[in-house]
């Protein structure tokens, strides 16, 4: 059976996911001051880095309007059933509006069959999820049942985020000025992790880089035992090589059977600064 998956760039894909799976991407927003961009069309990663760095001010991200949603549902063949998967509805309204831009399709041709779900995460969350969601329609799931499957494995989803820095997040506001300045004279890092209904929320806070690292490492096994049969996908916003040495930390702790490295993408690069990871897996 065709199916056509979709997603929006607020899930960090790497090019082999999205040729594989032949995922269909709706852009983000990006905002310099009064210079508006589209995430990975008219700006790509490296760039909006580099521009990020020299801005006195941090960009800010907008999600697709509706339209948006509409046009890219309208290109895909009417016979084939297409399965949205949205950032987290807690984040952005990035989701009403893929649910909007649907309605709008519906109403000129209400046959479609389009489900738009709330994946509760982002970045590396979102990239486990349409990964497991491309594989499925590989092996040759039915629509019914993929939608049904995936609604669990969003529940199941773990996205955990280490911040190396906190310098972005008092320039954001998200954290005030006086306690950003104690965290960083006291060079306390901060963990966080997806809640169950999709924000993001401050799991603990560790001091030192290095005890913040493997404390990181460490929560990975209070969400699951069985790994064997599992992915792990990882986004960053520092080196890939220091990425790469991550990951392999990673592997060598815990036997996932696979893994996803991707580079951050701006929703949450904007907040994380440089030097963050987020990761993400299925819990037990």
């Amino acid at each position: 059976m065709q199916i056509k998956i979709m997603t929006d760039s607020g899930a960090d894909l790497t090019k082999d996911l999205v040729e594989r799976y032949n995922i269909k991407i709706v852009p983000l927003n990006v905002h310099f001051g009064d210079e508006q961009f589209q995430s990975g069309v008219d700006i790509d990663i490296p760039t909006f880095y580099e521009k990020m760095k020299g801005s006195e001010e941090l960009p800010t991200t907008s999600a697709p309007a509706p339209y948006a949603f509409y046009e890219a549902y309208k290109e895909v063949d009417p016979e084939v059933p297409i399965l949205m998967l949205s950032l987290s509805q807690e984040l952005s309204t990035t989701h009403d509006n893929a649910v909007a831009g649907k309605n709008m399709l519906l109403e000129e041709e209400p046959s479609r069959n389009i489900v738009v779900l709330n994946t509760k995460t982002a970045t590396s969350g979102m990239t486990l999820l349409v990964n497991e969601a491309g594989r499925c329609v590989e092996e040759g799931m039915e629509f019914d049942a993929l939608v049904n499957h995936m609604e669990e494995r969003i529940e199941q989803t773990a996205t955990l985020i280490f911040l190396r820095t906190v310098e972005n997040l008092i320039k954001g506001g998200r954290l005030d000025r006086f306690k950003g300045t104690i965290a960083k004279t006291l060079n306390i890092k901060i963990l966080m992790k997806k809640s169950d209904i999709g924000t993001i929320e401050v799991a603990e806070k560790v001091r030192g880089n290095k005890k913040a690292l493997r404390r990181f490492l460490e929560q990975i096994g209070e969400y699951t035992k069985n790994f064997e049969d599992k992915v792990i996908a990882v986004s960053y916003s520092t080196t890939e090589e220091k990425a790469k040495s991550f990951i392999h930390e990673i592997k060598d702790r815990y036997a996932f059977k696979d893994s996803i490295l991707t580079e951050m993408g701006p929703l949450i690069a904007t907040h994380a600064g440089e030097g963050g990871y987020v990761i993400s897996f299925f819990r037990d």
